[in-house]
């Protein structure tokens, strides 16, 4: 299958659709609008692009903007050719917002000229349930309530992303854990059984929480909010390197001698949290004084400093193994095995299995933040 960019196939088709009669056209994109990508130059085309199709492509009046999950009431973006004002708008996300577009139309000459458009949001949670849709889909409704509230073990102490982007949290580290056991589990008997496996994990919610007690599918899909499925990839001691190095660029450079603010600290360059990356299985300082590309200090592994020859099995997010975030190499590297089964069941079926969510067999300080080789926090 070939997918091409965005820009080119609006340039393609919505001339086709102006001589076909179309007085108004209107694209629907499942694109964000800020002209940035982040699988970086792994693809050929922007990722982000509906703003860059409303510059470059004539004839369109508004476009639908989706996939940023970034609240958009209304925004304007001339046409280089045409120097007419095309109405971009984006209702965030989960169905969150509703975008509404008022178009002003003038019939002249057995055609309608679009005079203006403007667009504004809707909020959903101030609208009243549709008592119609409501009863056809209640039955289904008591289904997902019922699923979701399901106990599936029970926790040992409370456990949070709170503060999940700066200090290596145990919560993280539940996901690592749950991702390698299945991943050595599939590859038993094969010929990569031998290898160790690490694991990547990213801080999704600022807000997730499996308080200590009954734990239900709710908490746990609380913390894994995506449906991501799960791959495992071949990387070097040197690629993990590198791998953490990039991942350490979403830490704000700060010097030693300055306070610091955790509100500030992180999402440097706009990074957002989903693209920074735990890595289980070593031991490591990421020290934020240091310029980015030289943060990762006293890297090792099974207590002595990493092979940067060695094999390593990464249990990996297939957003993260198809290029989702630019990291280096894991795109490319050769996989190994891969599943289609969401990492948020993976987890539910750990904590079943297990019953008792107990810290002791999931969590560890592997990563600290220094600055000048001096603990952060």
């Amino acid at each position: 299958m070939t997918f091409p960019g965005l820009e080119e196939q609006a340039a393609k088709w919505v001339p086709k659709l102006r001589s076909m009669g179309a007085d108004v056209v209107i694209v629907s994109a499942h694109s964000g609008s800020s002209g940035t990508s982040s699988y970086g130059d792994q693809l050929p085309y922007v990722e982000n692009s509906a703003a860059l199709v409303a510059q470059q492509v004539p004839g369109i009046d508004a476009i639908l903007v989706g996939h940023a999950h970034v609240e958009i009431p209304e925004l304007k973006v001339t046409n280089k050719a045409t120097g007419r004002t095309v109405v971009l708008s984006e209702p965030l996300c989960y169905a969150e917002r509703l975008s509404v577009f008022d178009f002003n139309l003038v019939f002249e000459k057995g055609r309608w000229t679009v005079e203006s458009v403007a667009a504004s949001l809707r909020d959903a949670k101030t609208v009243a349930d549709d008592p119609k849709i409501t009863r056809l889909l209640k039955d289904e409704h008591a289904l997902v309530v019922e699923y979701v509230n399901q106990v599936v073990g029970t926790a040992k102490a409370t456990l949070t992303t709170v503060d999940a982007r700066y200090k290596d949290a145990p919560i993280i580290d539940l996901i690592t854990k749950v991702q390698e056991d299945v991943v050595k589990a599939a590859l038993a008997g094969t010929a990569y059984a031998s290898l160790p496996v690490i694991a990547q994990a990213s801080p999704f919610s600022r807000t997730s929480e499996i308080p200590a007690g009954e734990v239900t599918i709710r908490d746990l899909s609380g913390l894994y909010v995506y449906d991501n499925t799960l791959v495992a990839k071949l990387l070097t001691g040197a690629q993990v390197r590198a791998y953490l190095e990039y991942s350490a660029e979403y830490f704000v450079r700060t010097a030693a001698d300055t306070a610091v603010d955790t509100e500030k600290l992180t999402n440097a360059g706009g990074r957002p949290d989903y693209n920074y990356d735990y890595v289980s299985g070593f031991s490591y300082d990421i020290d934020i004084a240091q310029a980015a590309g030289s943060r990762i200090k006293n890297l090792t592994y099974n207590g002595a400093a990493l092979d940067d020859a060695q094999q390593f099995v990464l249990a990996v997010n297939n957003y993260r193994a198809n290029g989702g975030g630019a990291f280096p190499h894991v795109a490319a590297a050769t996989e190994v095995w891969s599943e289609s089964t969401e990492i948020r069941t993976r987890i539910a079926e750990w904590v079943t299995a297990k019953g008792v969510l107990d810290p002791a067999d999931f969590a560890s300080v592997d990563w600290k933040l220094t600055r000048n080789g001096t603990p952060v926090f």
